[in-house]
């Protein structure tokens, strides 16, 4: 039977093709560590999620911002998306707020990274007739009148505490929500590195602030894994004590266990109670007046997005049609996150008709917010087999071929990248059932 023949997809079997990306083992074995992060980094770089170039790998491996690609730039951003859906709808009083990316050297809030620009350095004057004490007076100034870049939303959030209480009409709990780019210090190199930050700073009574961490822990730790293949490789530890600062009293990070060790994707604190004015600071638990104490949420999208990356990742067996061993590359992230939907292909038959077909089912794809690649448009031609190759590498859920079939009768063919299953679907009902199968997954 061709797969043409076969019966069109029903929701017993998109569930099914859901169940099976649970099911999968994970990449790798525990002797091939270094193996399975070159193979992806090259993927990645190959694939479109990272730009080429040793730079952009390094910095993507120590979970810092690089270059992305335009796969890379949608996995970013679907992430941030579902950060921000999660954080804000989860509870009624969860707002967002934007602060400034630099401060001027009078802000409150300087941060440990700053800004000269080189013509400042270059108006000091007889520069080379300084005496190393004078020189170190003028950069010291220098650096006094620069402006500082944000390290973390921690400070733009308590400085929004107070107008934002009159929104809330002084009643306690709420939160303060932000994402952004910060910059973290220089790890040797010279230059500071560009993070992906996200932020919750939860203000609530001060009797509650332990259960609200926990809370949160809970909460966040339930996210990290609800989009995971093996969810197992997400977890919670507490901070320990001597790294947690004279401003928090406890600490829980969520982490992943990458193959060379844990690393943290969110950092909560529990901060104790917000310094100030008693009297402006006060709010509402119930009736009775109190000074807030603070919960800190802050997380690494750029290694979330690794940690996403390296999680979904698959190298399974095949065999090729002279029955050898061939290694078949899969990143089967979740469908909620990838960025790729679907590809749209041709197959034989009358090449405009089928290519006006294509770019119909695209533009109505994209009109319901579906992402879609237009491999149609490619000239270079490439075998049904490379084509599977290729998408499941970029971890696209679901391949439509067009054909002579579909001009005769409406049936195009539908392949998933979980299953390798192949069906038949009536073009009028493609898109309903990417819109469920993806809603069912966001469901489960």
């Amino acid at each position: 039977m061709s797969p043409l023949e076969k019966t069109s997809f029903t929701g017993e079997a998109a569930l099914a093709s859901l169940s099976v990306r649970g099911r999968c083992s994970t990449a790798g074995s525990p002797g091939d560590d270094s193996d399975q992060t070159g193979t992806l980094l090259q993927l990645c770089a190959d694939r479109h999620y990272i730009s080429p170039g040793q730079t952009h790998r390094e910095s993507f491996h120590r979970g810092t911002s690089c270059g992305y690609g335009p796969l890379g730039t949608e996995l970013r951003r679907n992430l941030l998306d579902q950060w921000w859906y999660s954080v804000t709808r989860s509870r009624a009083q969860v707002f967002g707020i934007s602060s400034l990316s630099s401060r001027s050297r009078d802000g409150a809030a300087g941060g440990t990274v700053k800004t000269v620009d080189a013509e400042s350095v270059n108006r000091i004057p007889d520069l080379e007739e300084m005496s190393k004490e004078q020189l170190l007076q003028e950069v010291k100034v220098l650096l006094r009148r620069a402006p500082s870049l944000r390290t973390g939303f921690l400070q733009g959030a308590l400085e929004q505490y107070v107008p934002s209480l009159e929104l809330v009409n002084r009643k306690l709990p709420f939160g303060l929500a932000e994402t952004g780019l910060c910059f973290q210090p220089s790890d040797g190199s010279g230059c500071p590195a560009e993070v992906m930050q996200t932020s919750l700073v939860w203000f609530c009574s001060p009797g509650s602030s332990s259960q609200w961490l926990d809370h949160w822990a809970r909460h966040r730790l339930r996210w990290w894994r609800k989009f995971a293949l093996g969810p197992s490789d997400f977890s919670s530890s507490d901070v320990p004590e001597d790294e947690l600062g004279v401003e928090a009293s406890r600490g829980v990070r969520i982490v992943y266990r990458f193959p060379w060790g844990q690393e943290p994707l969110e950092t909560l604190y529990s901060r104790g109670e917000l310094k100030g004015g008693v009297a402006k600071l006060q709010g509402r638990d119930g009736r009775k007046p109190v000074v807030p104490h603070v919960v800190s949420v802050t997380g690494n999208v750029d290694r979330g997005v690794m940690a996403y990356l390296y999680n979904s990742l698959q190298q399974l067996k095949r065999e090729d049609g002279k029955q050898k061993l061939q290694q078949r590359k899969v990143l089967k992230l979740h469908p909620v996150l990838a960025p790729v939907k679907v590809a749209l292909d041709m197959g034989r038959g009358a090449t405009m008709e089928l290519r006006r077909v294509c770019d119909g089912l695209l533009q109505e794809f994209l009109e319901a917010r579906i992402s879609a690649w237009p491999g149609y448009l490619e000239t270079i031609p490439t075998s049904l087999q490379q084509l599977n190759d290729k998408y499941d590498e970029m971890g696209v859920l679901f391949t439509v071929v067009i054909g002579e079939n579909t001009l005769e009768s409406g049936l195009l063919q539908v392949r998933s990248r979980d299953t390798t299953i192949k069906e038949t679907i009536h073009i009028s009902e493609i898109k309903n059932f990417l819109v469920r199968y993806i809603s069912a997954a966001d469901n489960i």
